[in-house]
């Protein structure tokens, strides 16, 4: 590279705002989900003493991430993260509701453990409970690497910004993506492909609502489109699979698609050729 572009580089980093890596504050996810839940922990905890300094040392290294962005937090560092701390408890309920949730709904979950363990749903969920809360606190810039964190890991795009209930179930979630303004009720389960999105992606919408409003006990299958801000899948209602939805739909709706797939037979010709694999 020529000196004048690596001087060019100099100045861009030379004047960047957030020095710490992405890779600590994903540490620092994986640290609390760690601290939360024996099934993801790296070591034991031999006595309350031991976890209590285990959880300072996460406050810690919160304050210092936040403090390398404190000119544009709304307060100081050390107050976003004691209020973090402090949702803990609440995140933890929350997490062991959807865990159940996941567990009962799936008849191939053996145990809220093995959903905990292993469950790429319960994973991007969770991340995106502690984002939400940082969300709420008008953080900037760490709720998206974490929830982007969680996406790269699972596949599963969920925005900080939504406003998902309890019991919240993603069975497989490969593909799934929850826009910024989606409001989702309790017990909901979506299932992999389901995009809850907008219908446009104008900048002057940025502060509108335009993702859809989801109920409570709404089952939302594979590939299903539900879009647009005004948009209101009403409580008890199926979707199924494939489903594009523009339109609200009442309670206890049942909205499918169904595709026309022909199949015909013919007499094996005789100069077919039979293999295996």
């Amino acid at each position: 590279m020529n000196s004048q572009f690596l001087s060019t580089l100099f100045r861009s980093h030379h004047r960047a705002k957030h020095q710490v890596p992405a890779s600590a504050m994903c540490q620092l996810v994986e640290g609390v989900l760690q601290l939360l839940f024996p099934p993801l922990a790296d070591v034991r905890f031999e006595t309350v003493e031991e976890l209590e300094k285990y959880s300072n040392n996460l406050k810690v290294n919160m304050m210092r991430i936040l403090t390398s962005m404190e000119q544009d937090l709304p307060m100081r560092p050390e107050e976003v993260a004691e209020k973090m701390m402090q949702e803990l408890p609440h995140i933890y309920e929350l997490l062991l509701m959807d865990a159940e949730a996941i567990a009962a709904g799936d008849p191939a979950a053996q145990s809220r453990e093995e959903v905990i363990r292993t469950y790429p749903g319960f994973k991007a969920v969770a991340i995106y409970r502690m984002a939400h809360v940082l969300y709420r606190l008008r953080v900037p810039l760490l709720p998206r690497v974490l929830t982007e964190y969680a996406h790269a890991l699972t596949g599963i795009d969920i925005h900080p910004g939504a406003q998902i209930g309890t019991h919240f179930c993603i069975d497989h979630g490969t593909g799934v993506v929850i826009g910024e303004t989606c409001v989702i009720g309790n017990y909901v389960k979506v299932y992999q492909g389901v995009t809850l999105g907008a219908l446009s992606v104008d900048k002057a919408m940025a502060r509108i609502k335009r993702h859809p409003t989801i109920e409570h006990h709404v089952v939302i299958y594979a590939g299903a489109t539900i879009l647009g801000g005004n948009t209101v899948i009403g409580a008890h209602s199926i979707i199924g699979g494939n489903v594009w939805l523009t339109d609200s739909v009442p309670p206890y709706s049942r909205v499918y698609h169904q595709p026309q797939v022909n199949v015909r037979r013919s007499e094996e010709p005789v100069d077919a050729l039979n293999f295996s694999i």
